[in-house]
């Protein structure tokens, strides 16, 4: 028998908050970083919610926690299954060892390397599939049918979209008047999360959403009104190259969310700030928030922004590869 906890009704705040204390014995509280030359580059004032440094690197052990506690132990010791190119993968592989059950991650070939040995040293099984949306569904709906799984949906999963909710959570907790939240989509987990916590905590708070131009589906989708889903991205940034989730669009189109998209270049060249100023390592995903802010500083000019920098798994090895040829 197959399980799958992907087609459930949108999450409220309440599962937002119900997230929280749920997650609260097993993941990290991030910090708040503040640099005065980035304020000065955006003309505004700039708090980057530090998600790079939660548990795996990413923001997406929230979520998985979230969903993998949430889980009745029945359906729990059968194990859990995903599919991912790198963080929710890790995310998962983290959680269920929290739990003491299994975990089976469907990968794309091409996947970066250091996502890849993220979810294998976590103790999760890796199953190799082709680097498309289909061949990964598919993938799961053999593995789900065979091993008798749970299917953690790397951004649609209702607790997985609490989850995510809960880093905007902290950081309103934190700063409760703030002018404008920007946060990175891909799938939109994130996004949607953090609408519900803005919706609840600051109303009057802008929600922004960065994604590449390269991938620009959300943007189609929020602009048009109607769900995109026919796309081919080209973009740098890996972790957001999935189309944006249905239940995450009906969520970000009924609170009005907007989105600002950026070049690779941009990307390149925020990252490096970041890196330089902040002293911090982030991937490209990361980087989007900081680019889109910069990109449009009229939009921001003399408001607090919130950003959360999402992951910092970065294949280091690559990178200083580029260095010494001269590339990147």
């Amino acid at each position: 028998m197959s399980h799958t906890s992907r087609t459930a009704a949108l999450p409220d705040f309440a599962a937002v908050l119900a997230a929280a204390a749920r997650i609260a014995p097993h993941a990290r509280l991030t910090p708040i970083l503040r640099d005065e030359a980035l304020d000065a580059l955006g003309g505004t004032t700039l708090h980057f919610k530090a998600e790079h440094l939660q548990r795996g690197g990413a923001f997406k052990f929230r979520g998985a926690c979230n969903a993998v506690w949430a889980l009745p132990d029945e359906l729990a010791a059968r194990g859990v299954l995903t599919h991912s190119s790198g963080n929710h993968g890790a995310a998962l592989a983290l959680a269920a060892a929290s739990r003491g059950i299994a975990a089976h991650v469907v990968v794309p070939e091409g996947a970066v390397r250091a996502k890849l040995a993220l979810i294998e040293a976590a103790g999760a099984r890796v199953h190799r599939c082709a680097p498309t949306l289909a061949a990964r569904e598919a993938a799961c709906v053999e593995l789900t049918q065979t091993l008798g799984t749970t299917l953690i949906h790397p951004y649609e999963n209702p607790q997985v979209i609490a989850g995510q909710g809960t880093a905007a959570l902290e950081l309103l907790h934190a700063l409760p008047d703030l002018d404008a939240l920007v946060v990175p989509i891909g799938g939109g987990g994130l996004a949607a999360g953090s609408a519900l916590s803005l919706q609840a905590l600051a109303p009057r708070c802008e929600l922004v959403l960065a994604e590449p131009d390269g991938a620009d589906d959300a943007a189609q989708s929020l602009r048009s009104g109607t769900h995109v889903t026919a796309f081919t991205p080209h973009t740098i940034c890996d972790g957001l190259r999935a189309g944006i989730g249905t239940p995450n669009f009906a969520l970000l189109r009924a609170t009005g969310a907007s989105v600002i998209t950026v070049s690779d270049a941009e990307t390149r060249a925020a990252m490096r700030l970041l890196w330089r100023h902040l002293k911090q390592v982030v991937e490209p995903s990361s980087a989007t928030v900081l680019a889109a802010v910069l990109q449009q500083r009229a939009r921001f000019a003399g408001r607090r922004v919130g950003l959360i920098l999402s992951g910092g798994n970065v294949d280091l090895d690559a990178i200083a590869f580029c260095a010494r040829c001269g590339t990147g």
